[in-house]
């Protein structure tokens, strides 16, 4: 092949919406993730773990209801011309491992999870199409304890990943409340019109009363230009939504009682009690909040809070988030806006579309990938906090096996090592052990070798030495800087550096 006939090189470039994730960041989820299942399995919840592809249809789009199944997840077909789907949620799968296993589970079972997620959605801060959630659930307890549990739960967690009261707070709502509402103002049943109102009205906070009536009738088109098709409703219909969910926008994280939420819903919701959904609904939050309460959480902690929508679909009772109410700035010092870092609710019916038969079931799910995210700008998560590797230099090209088993004896007592596989001098391998954040490098050329020595080199007693001033000070911290030990004395002397500079 000729110059002219080479292919064009590919372009390194991130797809839009994901992220690499660095070895800090992974260190650090990974023991975000721990305390969250500390926390899980401290409440009896067992885990699972379902594949990452389900077929389409056992799914089920409650995502945007459009024209083909990629639309809000991402879809392919398989050689037998089956739409399979990355799963947008665990809780779809869940469903579909339950209604498998039904039989054979204990009920109520409680399992917890935790697994990338992706969603073919429009990425914005903290909010990524590829990010991992840790769920909770709860199948075949129908009393509403279960979704209490939960909401203390959601709690319970962010207090051990070291939020304090009063930066956060869990909202609690019901679905049959807001069904009911819809229902009385006349709102076609739909599951295309139904979602999409109740998608718009969950962005309430967000985007105002402007952006959220723009998304109810023919739709929006954001800063970027990107459209999002509405719910297509006329000018009527709007302005009774409007009418009915005009004390949406007020602050409702103040201490907030069933009874007052009722008395609202009598002011502006246009029609004649007794509403079964309405009914239902409110008793199923004055028990939430009843239990929660004897429990010992606060109202600072959990909340009843009208606002709260969640734009699933498939909910049919309480619904909750936890929020992070401290103030979050970006890199750039603006203000940004999270959203839930948890969120969940009761889904009786998903079980169901398999067996044909209701299963009561409830979860929660944390949103790791912004929980971290929001927990970095906080300044929560701490930096790295492992050392880097002992890094065994080559000096000899000729010697490699001695250098290689002097790894496998700094290895072999657990400390973390590595020998210099690359082609350079010594200069560039000293940069090298400096990048990898190596406390110390091991060197050994011949002279050492014929004393039965190696050098030791602190690297980070070295870094400092430039900013001592007075010359005996400096001589003698040279000397521990860099000194010879006997072979045998290796792992031993490694060790004191080690635990030097362990803090």
């Amino acid at each position: 092949m000729t110059k002219k006939e080479e292919l064009p090189r590919p372009e390194a470039r991130l797809p839009k919406g994901l992220q690499d994730t660095s070895a800090p960041e992974i260190r650090a989820t990974e023991a975000m993730l721990g305390t969250i299942k500390q926390v899980f399995e401290r409440y009896g919840f067992e885990p699972l773990d379902t594949p990452a592809i389900e077929y389409t249809d056992a799914l089920g789009k409650f995502l945007p209801d459009q024209d083909r199944p990629n639309e809000g997840v991402f879809s392919f077909q398989d050689d037998d011309e089956q739409w399979l789907s990355l799963r947008y949620d665990l809780t779809a799968p869940l469903a579909r491992y339950v209604a498998e296993n039904y039989q054979t589970l204990p009920k109520p079972l409680r399992r917890y999870q935790v697994g990338p997620v992706w969603r073919n959605e429009k990425p914005g801060p903290g909010r990524f199409r590829q990010f991992m959630q840790f769920d909770a659930d709860t199948v075949g307890a129908a009393s509403v304890a279960a979704d209490a549990e939960l909401c203390m739960l959601a709690a319970d967690t962010l207090e051990a990943l070291g939020f304090e009261r009063g930066d956060y707070v869990v909202r609690v709502n019901n679905r049959k409340i807001l069904d009911g509402v819809l229902d009385a103002i006349g709102i076609e049943s739909s599951f295309k019109t139904r979602l999409s109102v109740l998608r718009a009205i969950d962005k309430l906070e967000r985007l105002g009363i402007d952006g959220v009536g723009q998304l109810l009738g023919a739709g929006r088109k954001d800063e970027s230009g990107d459209f999002t098709r509405g719910a297509g409703l006329g000018e009527e219909s709007i302005e009774r939504i409007w009418r009915a969910y005009r004390f949406f926008g007020r602050d409702w994280k103040k201490p907030f009682s069933v009874g007052v939420y009722q008395r609202y819903l009598r002011k502006f919701v246009p029609f004649e009690y007794p509403s079964e959904s309405i009914d239902q609904g409110l008793e199923e939050l004055q028990d939430i909040r009843r239990l929660v309460r004897a429990a010992g959480y606060g109202p600072d902690q959990i909340c009843i809070d009208p606002s709260v929508v969640r734009g699933l679909e498939y909910y049919t009772g309480p619904v909750f988030e936890a929020e992070l109410t401290a103030p979050i700035k970006d890199k750039r010092g603006q203000e940004i806006r999270l959203g839930s870092v948890v969120s969940g609710g009761r889904y009786d019916g998903l079980v169901e579309r398999f067996t044909g038969e209701k299963v009561p079931a409830t979860g929660i799910s944390v949103g790791v990938s912004r929980l971290l995210f929001g927990l970095q700008l906080l300044g929560k998560v701490k930096g790295d906090a492992v050392q880097g590797p002992v890094v065994v230099l080559v000096f000899d090209k000729e010697r490699m096996a001695d250098y290689q088993k002097m790894v496998q004896e700094l290895r072999n007592a657990g400390i973390r090592a590595e020998l210099y596989l690359g082609s350079s001098g010594m200069k560039v391998q000293m940069k090298y052990a400096d990048r990898r954040g190596a406390p110390c490098v091991i060197i050994q050329g011949g002279d050492e070798k014929e004393k039965g020595e190696v050098q030791i080199k602190d690297l980070v007693l070295g870094a400092g030495l430039t900013a001592i001033e007075d010359r005996e000070e400096y001589l003698a911290k040279q000397a521990e800087a860099q000194f010879p030990v006997k072979e045998a004395d290796l792992v031993k002397e490694v060790r004191r550096v080690l635990d030097r500079h362990k803090s």
